[in-house]
């Protein structure tokens, strides 16, 4: 599992990995979100489009396609996205973004 930085009001670990069906957290940190953002992850698998995994304004949220959950801090200033166990077809570049 690997992770980029995607705007310059978000910062990501530049690099992260884990072994298969072990758990991961990626972090973000966005100390400057706007009441108006929401908090968007998203992952690119080699030779695909991004596609977007989980999506939230205020509060934390499981995840529908896979097994995990955005976590939001109270502050907003912060999230982590969690993956349960990743398999293999998780291996991706994750990305964080604030907008509408």
């Amino acid at each position: 599992v690997a992770v980029a930085v995607v705007r310059a009001q978000v910062q990501q670990e530049p690099f992260l990995e884990t072994t298969v069906g072990t758990a991961v957290t990626i972090n973000c940190s966005h100390p400057n979100i706007r009441s108006s953002d929401w908090i968007h992850f998203y992952r690119q698998i080699p030779s695909q489009s991004p596609e977007l995994v989980a999506v939230a304004a205020k509060s934390s949220r499981d995840m529908q396609d896979t097994e995990g959950r955005l976590l939001v801090s109270a502050d907003r200033r912060s999230s982590a996205l969690w993956l349960r166990r990743p398999g293999r077809g998780d291996a991706a570049v994750y990305y964080c973004a604030l907008g509408p």
